[in-house]
C-alpha cells in the first residue's frame, strides 16, 4: 500500500481540475432523484408508485443514451458531443415542473437520453491522462469524489424541496448541469492519446488479449470446426464426397458468402470491441446498480418504520463514508482486484443489513458492503479501459454506465416487492442473494471460458 501515488496523479497536468469539475458537475444529477421523487409526491401529490415511476423513466432514459452519448464523444469530440446535453438539460429541467404527470414523464425521459455524460467524459479522459499503476489510483479518486457527491447531494436536494420549493430545486438542476457542461468544455478534457501532451495508450498487454479473443470470432470458430472435421475423417478413414453443384446452388452459395462478408466486417467494425471479457464486466455493472439501487430503497423503508425518517442521513454517512475509505485503500493499493470478487463480497455483505432496526444499526451494517464499493466500480472501469481501444473507449463507457443504471431499473422496484411482501429489510436479503448468484455465474462462466481457450 502506497498513499504517495494520489500524489503522482495530483501531479498529472490537469487531473486535479478534472476532479473538480467532475465533483460540481455530477451534484446536480445526484440531486436530480431525490428532487424528482419529492416533486411528484408532494408538489403534483401523487403516490409513492408514480414517484417511483418518474425516476424509473428518467433512469431508462440515461440507460437508452449513454452508449449513444459516449459513441459521438468517440466520433465527434468532447465539445461538439456536449452541445445537445448542454441545451436540452436547461431547457428540460426548467419546464418539468411546470407540467402535468403526463408531460413530466416524457420531458424527464428526454431529460435522461441527453443527460450530460459526466461519468464518460471522466473515465476516458482519466484512462487518457494516467497509465500504468496511476490509472487505478485516479480512479480511486474519482470514486472518492463521487461518494463525497452522494453524501452531500441527496441531502441538499431534500432541504431545498421541503423548506423553498420542488420547482426551484428541478429549475436549478437544470441551470447547473448546464453550467458543468460548459464547465467541461472549457477544461475539454482528453479524449485521445493525441489530445493535448499525453503519451500513447500502453497496448503491451492488447495484443496478447487481442490474440486469445480472436479464437471466440466466427472466422476462429470455422477454423476450429474444419479442424475437428479433418480430425474425424483421419480417425474414422472416411473420405467426404461432393456432389457438384447445380448452377442455381452455385448462385445462392456466392450470395450467401457475399452477405456473410458483408454483415461480418459491418457487425465486427461497430462491434468488434465487444468481447466475453467486455460482457463480463457489463453483467458486473449491472449487478453493482441493482445492488446500489436496492439498497437505497430499503434505507428508506427501514428509517421509515423506525419513525426516523428525517435521520436518513445518518445512515448515508457511514455507507458513503465507508465506501470513500475503501476507494482511499484500493487506490493505493500496488496491483487490482478482480471486480467479480468485489462484486461478491459486496454482495454477501449487504445481506446481513436484514437484521437492522434503526438507522444507526444499519449504518454499522452497511460499513462492510461500503468498503467495497468505491474499490469494486474502481476496478470495473479499470479493467475496462485495459482491454478496450481509446477509439471505442467512450461508446464502452457509456455501455458501462447504461448497465449500472439497468440494474438500477431492476433493483429498486425488486426490492420494493419484497419489502411489500415479506417487511422492510427483505430488500436488503433480495438484492444481496441476487448479486451472490450473479457473481459466482460470472466466476464460474469465466473458468470454463479458461479451461476452454487452454484446451
Amino acid at each position: 500500500m502506497n498513499f504517495e501515488r494520489y500524489k503522482e496523479v495530483l501531479a498529472i497536468p490537469g487531473v486535479p481540475l478534472l476532479l473538480f469539475v467532475g465533483l460540481i458537475a455530477r451534484f446536480p444529477h445526484a440531486a436530480a432523484g431525490v428532487m424528482l421523487t419529492l416533486h411528484v409526491a408532494q408538489t403534483l401529490g401523487m403516490d409513492w408508485a408514480s414517484a417511483g415511476l418518474a425516476g424509473a423513466i428518467f433512469t431508462i432514459g440515461i440507460a437508452i443514451g449513454s452508449p449513444w452519448r459516449g459513441r459521438s464523444i468517440d466520433m465527434k469530440g468532447l465539445r461538439k458531443a456536449l452541445i445537445p446535453s448542454i441545451i436540452s438539460e436547461v431547457t428540460v429541467w426548467s419546464i418539468a415542473p411546470h407540467v402535468s404527470f403526463q408531460w413530466l414523464l416524457l420531458l424527464v425521459f428526454v431529460g435522461g437520453v441527453f443527460a450530460l455524460p459526466v461519468f464518460s467524459v471522466m473515465r476516458q479522459a482519466l484512462s487518457i491522462m494516467a497509465r500504468g499503476h496511476k490509472r487505478r489510483s485516479a480512479y480511486a479518486l474519482d470514486a472518492i469524489v463521487t461518494e463525497i457527491v452522494f453524501m452531500t447531494g441527496p441531502g441538499v436536494a431534500a432541504l431545498v424541496a421541503t423548506m423553498i420549493s420542488s420547482v426551484v430545486g428541478l429549475t436549478a438542476i437544470g441551470i447547473a448541469s448546464s453550467l458543468a457542461g460548459v464547465v467541461l468544455m472549457i477544461a475539454n478534457p482528453p479524449m485521445r492519446s493525441g489530445d493535448g501532451t499525453f503519451p500513447e495508450d500502453d497496448t503491451a498487454d492488447q495484443g496478447a488479449f487481442n490474440e486469445v479473443t480472436a479464437s471466440t470470432t466466427m472466422g476462429g470458430a470455422a477454423t476450429a470446426s474444419a479442424d475437428v472435421s479433418d480430425e474425424v475423417a483421419a480417425v474414422t478413414g472416411t473420405i467426404p464426397v461432393q456432389r457438384p453443384l447445380s448452377p442455381r446452388q452455385r448462385r445462392l452459395q456466392k450470395m450467401r458468402h457475399r452477405v456473410r462478408r458483408q454483415v461480418g466486417s459491418k457487425v465486427t467494425s461497430q462491434f468488434g470491441w465487444v468481447t466475453p471479457a467486455v460482457l463480463g464486466l457489463l453483467v458486473i455493472s449491472a449487478a453493482a446498480g441493482l445492488l446500489f439501487a436496492g439498497s437505497d430503497v430499503d434505507i428508506v423503508a427501514v428509517s421509515g418504520a423506525a419513525n426516523q425518517s428525517s435521520q436518513l442521513w445518518i445512515v448515508f454517512v457511514f455507507w458513503s463514508g465507508a465506501s470513500l475509505i475503501g476507494g482511499l485503500i484500493y487506490g493505493a493499493q500496488s496491483r487490482r482486484i478482480n471486480p467479480v470478487w468485489l462484486l461478491l463480497a459486496m454482495a454477501a455483505f449487504t445481506i446481513p443489513a436484514l437484521m437492522a432496526d434503526n438507522v444507526w444499526q444499519l449504518g454499522l451494517l452497511l460499513i462492510l458492503p461500503g468498503l467495497v464499493c468505491a474499490p469494486l466500480l474502481s476496478s470495473a472501469s479499470e479493467k475496462l479501459a485495459d482491454i478496450v481501444d481509446e477509439e471505442r473507449r467512450g461508446e464502452a463507457m457509456g455501455w458501462y454506465g447504461s448497465a449500472m443504471t439497468a440494474g438500477s431499473a431492476i433493483g429498486a422496484p425488486g426490492a420494493g416487492i419484497f419489502i411489500d411482501t415479506l417487511g422492510p429489510g427483505h430488500g436488503f436479503m433480495a438484492v444481496g442473494v441476487a448479486g451472490v448468484i450473479l457473481a459466482l455465474v460470472a466466476i464460474f462462466a469465466g473458468k470454463a471460458r479458461r479451461r476452454r481457450l487452454a484446451s
